[in-house]
């Protein structure tokens, strides 16, 4: 015997794309500690999580529109592209992956320069970018950053670096090594102007960048609970052969040793360098 309680009246969907409430993605996002939070609250609240204090791993475009007046800037040497130097290859080739993260991310390389004001103030601001081969140095990022010191020189403009990189680009070797002391020189024309240069340290900021220019600036500034080191805490664990100190590589811990400067909320950096650029570049 045949039941009629389930009986399909239409064969075909008939809902139009536009009719459904699908959620869209990136409406909300979930921190470590388990909080759900709605993407346009965390936006408002310059990505951090107003329920835990949770830093959301952000890039270039993000932190342009936090630190510069009404989002308006000038954007430096944006030409500027990483290139196969090597041909280098491991398991794929070096030119096949940067045309994958460049088409991904919409980005020439791991880093921006960007002119403009912040709260009134007229300042240049290198940014990296993470999702760019883990915002690492290559020879692209060591050049934007020199063209960035000599824009800053002539104009007699304040200079900051935001890092977040997993350290040197392997698949330049050597030519990303040079950008440490090629940087390191530039740097040291900049305080030769009589200049400012802030930095400020997200998470992560590993490698060579911390082995080099994060740790020179003039003000050293970090946002919280970010992961600042050299090599990770696995490899010192074994080499030293003992256990590490908790929090160890936190931003918490590097200030407390005397590495860190200032702890800084991404909610407070923008009024921070302003005061900070006003305070040190006064004039008696």
């Amino acid at each position: 015997m045949a039941f009629d309680w389930f009986k399909r009246k239409a064969q075909n969907i008939t809902t139009s794309t536009d009719e459904k409430k699908d959620v869209p993605k990136g409406l909300w996002h979930q921190t470590p500690s388990g909080k759900v939070v709605e993407h346009e609250e965390l936006k408002k609240n310059n990505y951090v999580s107003p329920e835990d204090g949770f830093h959301v791993r952000i890039g270039s475009a993000e932190f342009f529109d936090i630190l510069f007046d009404e989002g308006k800037f000038t954007e430096l040497d944006a030409n500027v592209e990483s290139i196969d130097i090597l041909n280098f290859k491991d398991t794929k080739s070096y030119t096949d992956r940067l045309k994958e993260v460049k088409a991904k991310t919409k980005l020439t390389d791991s880093i921006r320069n960007a002119v403009g004001t912040v709260n009134g103030t007229e300042m240049v601001v290198s940014c990296m970018d993470f999702a760019f081969i883990g915002g690492s140095l290559g020879s692209v990022m060591g050049e934007k950053i020199r063209r960035a010191i000599d824009y800053c020189i002539e104009k007699k403009l304040p200079y900051m670096i935001i890092c977040q990189s997993g350290g040197a680009r392997m698949q330049e070797a050597t030519y990303s090594l040079m950008q440490l002391a090629k940087v390191q020189a530039k740097l040291a024309q900049l305080s030769e102007a009589g200049l400012l240069y802030i930095a400020y340290l997200c998470d992560p900021t590993f490698g060579g960048i911390t082995a080099s220019f994060a740790m020179t600036a003039d003000v050293i500034m970090a946002e919280p609970k970010a992961l600042i080191g050299f090599a990770g805490p696995r490899v010192i664990r074994e080499t030293i052969g003992r256990d590490l100190p908790e929090g160890f590589q936190t931003s918490e811990f590097l200030q407390d040793k005397g590495f860190v400067d200032f702890i800084v909320k991404r909610t407070e950096i923008k009024d921070k360098v302003s005061k900070t650029v006003n305070l040190l570049t006064a004039k008696a």
